[in-house]
């Protein structure tokens, strides 16, 4: 089963995206659904709503009044919070259960309005996220809504701002255009990403690694490394673990291969073994074989490796035992590239010249690389020792 969280500002068009994908098959859970679901007349929803706020949020049928609720709720800090502890929990336990109930291949969307608010991003394998601009959203939620312009205005400034979505976005849909457009991206999207990805899920396969081609260093690098360790983390189920991102994308202007490198820290290799399941399950399964652009171990007996399943952002989990000397490899190379002065321009050209020769063969490229981290082994200790540099 492939988890997809979608979110989006009100006025966004989520729901045409929503839509779409349930066109193509996915199974879509639509939590302001559930949550007009679990406040039902006759509902324990209901009931411990009105006797937290009162039986004036009723109407006079007995249905929760909606409007008068949210704008009891609206700017009262404290009311907001009675609301969600009672409403949130309710949900939470319907989602479950529509996600258990759901068939082993399925595509899962959870439409979330407050993914981001709830900070709830790393419980999916991959985060969509639609967008249109301000003035956009302003013009269709007094349109389609009725409702006043300054109320619009004053619900999209109370959400997420556009900087907080995009730090959790796998996909960014811009919905601002024509509504075949939106749709045009959503098909390929379905295509290109999302069936190909639960099918790798399903199947413990890790997706396809290209040659040693390499790409100008990606500011974006650094905050998809974020996501998918705040995916790991919570995939094994400790938000403390230790997981930092490594290799040639870790470093500001070095050129690399679009593959995320990332360690993990384990105790043992028992542990390591241990997380093999957990880390299958959340989108990264073990990898039959091993290649990395980054310093190997001695021993490949003292690490394990997993690969991303999604093919639309490779991925490297290297799991590594506290203290071992490729753990400290690992952390040690990024960090000596970054600080002594002019390495980073002397790696950039070795692999600059190595990608040329080598195109298309990823194994020549990779063992060509090896002497210089032979040789640089010592230089970057040294270094490490006269800095004070500690793993």
């Amino acid at each position: 089963m492939l988890r997809v969280g979608l979110t989006g500002g009100i006025g966004s068009g989520k729901s045409t995206v929503a839509g779409r994908l349930a066109e193509h098959g996915a199974v879509v859970i639509d939590a302001d659904r559930l949550a007009r679901e679990v406040v039902e007349p006759g509902t324990p929803g209901l009931a411990a709503v009105a006797g937290a706020f009162g039986d004036d949020i009723l109407d006079a049928a007995g249905a929760l009044d909606r409007a008068r609720l949210a704008a009891r709720v609206f700017n009262d800090d404290a009311a907001r919070t009675t609301l969600t502890s009672i409403v949130h929990p309710l949900i939470a336990e319907r989602t479950g259960q529509l996600m258990a109930a759901a068939p082993a291949d399925a595509i899962v969307v959870h439409d979330v309005p407050l993914l981001v608010e709830n900070a709830i991003g790393p419980a999916y394998h991959l985060v969509i996220v639609v967008d249109a601009p301000v003035e956009t959203r302003v013009a269709r939620v007094v349109r389609d809504r009725g409702m006043p312009e300054a109320d619009a205005r004053a619900r999209i400034a109370a959400q997420a701002s556009e900087e907080a979505r995009r730090a959790v976005a796998d996909v960014w849909l811009d919905n601002g255009g024509w509504v075949d457009e939106i749709l045009a991206e959503v098909d390929a999207l379905w295509a290109d990403r999302l069936v190909r990805y639960e099918s790798n899920i399903r199947l413990g396969h890790a997706n396809q690694y290209g040659g040693p081609r390499l790409r100008s260093y990606d500011p974006a690098w650094s905050a998809q490394a974020e996501r998918l360790i705040a995916r790991i983390r919570a995939g094994i189920g400790d938000p403390s673990a230790r997981v930092d991102h490594i290799g040639s994308t870790s470093v500001p202007g070095l050129p690399a291969r679009d593959i995320i490198d990332l360690q993990l820290t384990v105790e043992s290799l028992d542990q390591a073994d241990a997380f093999a399941e957990p880390l299958a399950a959340a989108g990264f399964p073990l990898a039959p074989h091993v290649s990395q652009d980054e310093p190997q171990d001695p021993d490949d007996r003292g690490k394990r490796l997993h690969e991303s399943a999604d093919p639309g952002r490779l991925a490297q989990v290297h799991l590594r035992v506290k203290g071992s000397p490729g753990w400290r490899l690992a952390l040690l190379f990024p960090a000596w590239i970054r600080g002594e002065e002019g390495v980073l321009e002397e790696y950039r050209g070795v692999k600059e010249r190595l990608s040329a020769l080598y195109e298309g063969d990823t194994e020549r490229y990779e063992e060509a690389k090896e002497a210089w981290f032979a040789e640089g082994a010592s230089r970057a200790q040294e270094w490490a020792e006269r800095v004070g540099w500690r793993a």
